[in-house]
């Protein structure tokens, strides 16, 4: 009996050993492995680029000698290249100035027109909504001729100003149609109660809807940003000169010489010119991933 007694004591005290095992090892197959192998996929980019941006030019150019994925002798002769014999940090500033006015300039109209769609009820404005997300469809590289057009005569060609009035054309329906779901999410109840103390629209839009919307904003604002941020046709179209260039075209048309590619300048100037975007998600992820859910419910 104590025999039995003893075997049956082990194999119940064996049984969650086993299933905490073959818990942990589901757990590494079925998460951790994929999260590890995603992180890998998505990371190595920027891994790439920052080992480029630090070998120095024998490395580069000798695969056989050197390994490709690692630094035997650093060195910051690409880096200092990009940021003094070039004007890589004019072009920052100007990328800088395009996007923030970008997208504050999309964001006062977009969240006008949002507001003015989901609140105000008029006749077809469902309709209305439909068609700005569907301008949003349409292809840059149809539009940059007849705009190319408008800019001319306009005199802004060359110019900060005429990307910063240009990228609205294509920011203000994304964020219209982004904040047309969130105003969706705000009850109601809260302005018509505003409506009933006698407030005007404006004053609700200011005092009650925009503060509850503050993290959508936030999120339109990040994909503005991003989208102002990275552009590439309208850049290239209506900016000639080098020192009104935007970093992603800078970069491609400054940093190439004939046949000569630098590679060192090229990848220290694209990694330098990813970090302001990281930044920015860094510093609003919480409000990102807050817009997400949606506003306060009823």
């Amino acid at each position: 009996m104590t025999d039995l007694a003893a075997q049956s004591s082990n194999v119940a005290s064996a049984t969650p050993d086993t299933m905490a095992w073959d818990s942990r090892a589901r757990r590494v197959v079925m998460i951790y492995l994929p999260l590890a192998c995603f992180i890998l996929i998505l990371l190595f980019p920027f891994y790439w680029m920052a080992i480029t941006s630090f070998k120095p030019n024998a490395e580069l150019l000798n695969y056989k000698e050197h390994n490709p994925f690692w630094i035997t002798s650093p060195t910051l002769a690409h880096v200092k290249h990009l940021l003094f014999d070039t004007s890589y940090p004019r072009w920052l500033k100007t990328t800088m100035l395009v996007a923030i006015g970008s997208t504050f300039l999309s964001l006062f109209a977009s969240t006008l027109a949002a507001y003015a769609i989901e609140r105000l009820r008029f006749r077809g404005s469902p309709y209305v909504g439909l068609g700005i997300y569907l301008a949003y469809l349409v292809p840059p590289s149809i539009l940059f001729i007849p705009l190319a057009t408008v800019i001319v005569q306009f005199g802004l060609f060359d110019s900060p100003l005429a990307l910063i009035l240009v990228y609205p054309t294509f920011l203000v329906p994304f964020c219209t149609w982004l904040l047309i779901g969130y105003f969706k999410s705000i009850p109601y109840e809260l302005e018509e109660c505003a409506l009933v103390d006698g407030a005007t629209r404006l004053q609700i839009l200011w005092r009650i809807t925009l503060p509850l919307a503050v993290p959508g904003l936030i999120s339109a604002g990040i994909f503005s940003f991003t989208l102002s941020w990275n552009e590439f046709i309208y850049a290239l179209a209506f900016i000639q000169s080098g020192a009104n260039k935007t970093v992603p075209v800078a970069i491609l048309t400054e940093l190439i010489t004939g046949d000569v590619y630098q590679w060192g300048a090229l990848m220290a100037g694209s990694l330098l010119g990813s970090l302001p975007v990281a930044l920015f998600y860094s510093l609003f992820v919480d409000y990102y991933v807050s817009s997400l859910t949606g506003a306060v419910k009823e």
